[in-house]
């Protein structure tokens, strides 16, 4: 009789790639069976995973997102049920990861799954597609929202789109990612840092915003906040004034219109919640991953919701309704009128520290992820190099560095992956220069959804085609069927919203397709 290792290796071949006959099947039971144990002590319970999964989560997009969602919606009763909408698409994502994580070992995000999945040429798609458009988007967002949250704190919320302030964003781009060039160990701790001025900030939010309804209801005379909360209807629609100065007029458009701003305003809400997807990777130090990672993640992910929905709640009563749509760095904004310009400038520097944190985490994950493709050979095996900036091979840098450590033992090495982190400051910049913070997050959440949503529906397909893949984690079918009907309708409608920017995302999977060929084609001939 076959046995389980075997069984499962057996059934571990892409459903639409190329099938590889040509595995030693005991060797492979073997590697199988081995390769769970990982490097890293399984030693985090259910209340170290729930805070990890918040600390990944929270981040700069509940301070930067709710202006793009309010120009999208038609009231703000309909925005809270935006960010509704986002977390429970966000829920149902990382319960769906949770399961493929659990039963497909691998690293790099989706690539493993798609690759396992799909074949070769998805998993090598989702890895360009992150490398070249996602991250350096993400981090091109960030860069952006530090300039707006200086600039908010002084009254200017207009200026987005001016050279001054793309240079300050790219200033700041470089900044960060030299700060990540200097060692691992520095920049992780230095992320560390960063991590409670996040919880602060939204703490502020939310009391601010309570203190306000205190005072309105006990003084229904009094001046305090924004006063629409208190004299307007959260779901009738009003006239929205768009940061350019344009106006929507919700009750002149079809409803298909309609559904292309909810699209887009979703967008904004996923940004908030992205890094849900990242939840599995503490997967491989939980103790018994098949019960706390969905622990964590049933517990942490609504956590978040309520915890975006109350400081949502809050910039609607602190602002003016007509403000919110306009500027970028809300709660700046919220605060500054609040308690004057004083304060002002401590809530900018207060969620300065949060994007700070955010683009500096971004800027780890997108250098490594260059170098987790180089290794696969999908990018040339120089995006790989650690520790110096050029050509050649760790090999050679080894060398050097063991050479310079004889001469000079307490010389401090860098181990940061340089030639990568160059390319990704590279690319963030030009995205810069090129686009705006309302665009990029459009752009951000077409790359990410579309493979998102292949790999969620690539789970449901495992469930049919490989019953017997061991799942320890396995959710209700209706869990990744509601995320695969959402996020594909999320995809395909802000497609049509924003044609050019889906053509430019369609460009660069033709490229890396392109990219692909050429590299397999140059590896056939070498061979």
């Amino acid at each position: 009789m076959t046995s389980p290792e075997l069984q499962d290796n057996g059934e571990r071949r892409p459903l639409l790639g190329e099938q590889d006959h040509g595995h030693d099947s005991e060797n492979d039971a073997q590697a199988t069976d081995v390769e769970p144990r990982g490097t890293f002590s399984r030693n985090l319970g259910a209340r170290e995973a729930f805070a990890i999964v918040i600390s990944i989560v929270i981040g700069s997009g509940i301070f930067t997102s709710p202006g793009s969602i309010d120009t999208n919606v038609p009231s703000p009763g309909v925005a809270l049920l935006i960010w509704l909408v986002g977390g429970i698409l966000a829920w149902t994502g990382a319960s769906t990861m949770a399961e493929l994580g659990t039963a497909i070992p691998g690293e790099g995000g989706v690539q493993p799954y798609l690759q396992y999945i799909y074949g070769d040429v998805f998993g090598f798609l989702a890895a360009w597609t992150w490398v070249v458009a996602v991250m350096p988007a993400t981090l091109a967002i960030l860069s952006i929202v530090f300039v707006e949250s200086i600039f908010s704190a002084i009254g200017v919320t207009d200026q987005a789109d001016s050279v001054e302030h793309k240079l300050l964003s790219i200033l700041i781009l470089v900044v960060m990612n030299v700060a990540n060039s200097i060692s691992t160990k520095a920049s992780t701790r230095l992320n560390n840092f960063f991590v409670f001025t996040k919880f602060v900030s939204i703490a502020g939010i939310v009391i601010a915003g309570v203190v306000v309804v205190a005072l309105q209801l006990a003084d229904t005379d009094r001046d305090i906040g924004g006063r629409d909360w208190f004299k307007k209807s959260w779901f009738a629609y009003r006239t929205t004034v768009n940061p350019d100065g344009d106006k929507t007029e919700w009750e002149k458009l079809s409803q298909w219109e309609l559904l292309g701003h909810y699209s887009a305003a979703l967008y904004g809400a996923l940004w908030a919640y992205s890094g849900w997807d990242k939840a599995i990777y503490i997967s491989a130090e939980l103790s018994k991953p098949a019960r706390q990672l969905p622990l964590a993640i049933n517990t942490a992910v609504p956590t978040i919701v309520l915890c975006f929905l109350a400081a949502n709640a809050g910039y609607y009563i602190l602002l003016p309704w007509n403000v919110v749509s306009t500027t970028d760095s809300v709660a700046v904004t919220a605060i500054t009128r609040l308690l004057g310009p004083v304060v002002g400038v401590v809530a900018a520097i207060l969620i300065c520290l949060v994007v700070a944190g955010s683009l500096l985490g971004n800027s780890f994950v997108a250098g490594r992820m260059a170098v987790a493709a180089a290794n696969k050979d999908w990018l040339p095996r120089f995006f790989a190099i650690v520790g110096r900036v050029g050509f050649g091979s760790n090999q050679d840098s080894s060398s050097e560095g063991n050479s310079d450590a004889a001469r000079s033992p307490n010389r401090s090495e860098s181990d940061a992956p340089l030639n990568a982190i160059l390319l990704s400051t590279i690319l963030s910049a030009l995205y810069i220069l090129l686009g705006s913070f309302r665009h990029l997050l459009t752009f951000n959440g077409l790359g990410e959804y579309s493979f998102f949503f292949l790999t969620v529906v690539g789970a449901v397909v495992l469930r049919f085609r490989e019953p017997k893949l061991k799942r320890p984690y396995r959710p209700f079918l209706l869990v990744p069927l509601v995320f695969a009907a959402v996020s594909g309708f999320v995809v395909v409608r802000g497609a049509i919203f924003a044609p050019r920017l889906a053509l430019v995302l369609v460009v660069v999977w033709a490229l890396g397709l392109g990219f692909y060929q050429i590299r397999k084609y140059l590896g056939q001939s070498a061979a």
